[in-house]
């Protein structure tokens, strides 16, 4: 699981940052003004200059190649805590939901293109502007939009290359004592993947890792079909699994739902790359295709997955393919290298965040100063990794603090104060007003309780660690 880095290199929760539309809107203000571009006639899509444009088909892969990654192999666990029935009714309503916040974004982004004559914004830079030109009582929180996004960002993107370290080493563990070896600690394999880790991550450029996205692709994909033929092998009949989950797990499930759904922060990169990003949001379009297939994928491979190993369903479903034969092996061993080489294009983003945060406050730094400070976010988030073992945790977690926040809240906050003062934008009884509240109450509740829930289950972990439930 942005386009400082191409958006043909994400790949799961994957966000990559768009260049500052600011500097984009100074180089283009003479062309903006020698076409008269009044505001009918300003077309800000005619001012990106793109040195490699991505058609319908082309942003359509990306959108999956971003929205799909370590999620897909937890979400038979949030069934597990969801439970069969009740996971397989609301998961597609979720996917919708995150789809149509996404939606909210993009048209918000399109509206203030037109409105602030600029070429393009990211997330953030939305998020600010939304805000600094929508009512006066809001205008206040512009700043703290955009540093939330950015921030809320970053700690999404870095919790995600802890819980890709722990997938890792659970994985590697699992194949290692089969072998024979000793039963060692998670948390050893963990610190064992920090040289490997620091190896790759004092790289700079991200197009000297493309071949290994590409290979972490393939792999995904070999991996996914093999856990298939797992999971549709054998399948026990759905009167054995529990059709409701606990009211004390629901919460987790919503948590790791909206952890492995919520895509938005690979949208707007896709979008600043498109040749014709009108359609991108239409009916039908890149994204609103993109999104059904990926809950559709979501969705089986969550009832499959709990449908076929049932109470004893672990928090990633390679975990539960059988150690013994040589198959199931390879596939821990081919996701456990794709998600491996994931990790460095995750790590891209809020490394750069916090490194212009850095030079805001100290100026700019040398090439040493960087590899110094890449050296020291790696070493701290296998740290955390080492610290939290756990993958279902860590996605809840993260899935409720961070991405309900930016996918449920933000969308419609932005969409509000953006079309505050349209015709028909506000006003009692306004139906969109109504809907977006709804929609942020939503994510309020996810927020609070799938947060509580995750630190609880947290606590309990190190007040019990060989609880066979964790």
């Amino acid at each position: 699981m942005a386009a400082r880095n191409p958006p043909q290199s994400t790949s799961d929760r994957n966000v990559t940052e768009a260049p500052p539309a600011a500097a984009a809107a100074a180089t283009t203000t003479a062309n903006v003004e020698s076409r008269g571009g009044g505001g009918g006639d300003f077309d800000p899509f005619a001012l990106r200059d793109l040195k490699h444009p991505t058609n319908e088909v082309d942003s359509l892969v990306h959108l999956m190649k971003g929205s799909m990654g370590s999620g897909i192999l937890g979400m038979p666990k949030a069934v597990k805590n969801g439970g069969l029935w009740f996971s397989l009714a609301v998961t597609p309503v979720i996917g919708f939901i995150c789809t149509y916040c996404v939606h909210m974004l993009v048209v918000s982004a399109h509206e203030l293109y037109h409105r602030e004559r600029v070429p393009q914004l990211d997330f953030s830079e939305v998020a600010e502007l939304g805000f600094k030109t929508g009512p006066k009582r809001t205008r206040f929180l512009s700043k703290i939009a955009k540093h939330s996004v950015n921030w809320l960002m970053s700690i999404n993107l870095l919790g995600t290359c802890c819980i890709y370290l722990v997938f890792i080493a659970s994985n590697m563990k699992q194949v290692m004592e089969h072998h024979g070896y000793s039963e060692y600690d998670v948390r050893l394999y963990i610190v064992c993947l920090l040289p490997f880790v620091l190896l790759f991550i004092v790289v700079r450029d991200l197009k000297y890792l493309s071949p290994t996205s590409m290979l972490a692709n393939a792999l995904i994909i070999v991996g996914m079909i093999i856990c298939f033929y797992y999971m549709l092998r054998d399948v026990p009949s759905p009167s054995q699994r529990l059709a409701v989950g606990h009211y004390y797990t629901v919460p987790l499930y919503f948590s790791t739902v909206i952890f492995a759904l919520e895509g938005i922060g690979v949208v707007m990169p896709l979008e600043n790359n498109m040749r014709d990003p009108r359609r991108f949001p239409g009916c039908p379009g890149v994204l609103g295709f993109g999104f059904t297939v990926t809950t559709v994928l979501y969705t089986t491979v969550g009832f499959f997955g709990y449908l076929k190993y049932g109470e004893d369903t672990d928090d990633a479903i390679t975990l539960n393919l059988p150690v013994e034969e040589g198959l199931a092996q390879s596939v821990k061993i081919m996701m456990s290298i794709a998600i491996f080489f994931t990790y460095f294009l995750q790590f891209y983003v809020p490394f750069e965040i916090i490194m212009k945060a850095i030079e805001r406050r100290w100026g700019e730094q040398s090439a040493r100063s960087e590899t110094i400070y890449r050296i020291l976010l790696g070493i701290m988030t296998v740290c955390i990794a080492v610290a939290v073992p756990r993958l279902d945790v860590f996605m809840s977690l993260i899935g409720a603090l961070c991405l309900a926040s930016l996918g449920l809240i933000m969308p419609p906050a932005i969409e509000m104060v953006v079309f505050w003062d349209k015709e028909g934008g506000r006003g009692r009884g306004n139906w969109k007003v109504y809907k977006n509240i709804a929609i942020i109450s939503f994510g309020i509740c996810a927020l609070i309780l799938g947060t509580a829930t995750s630190l609880i289950n947290l606590v309990e972990f190190y007040v019990n660690p060989n609880d066979p439930g964790f």
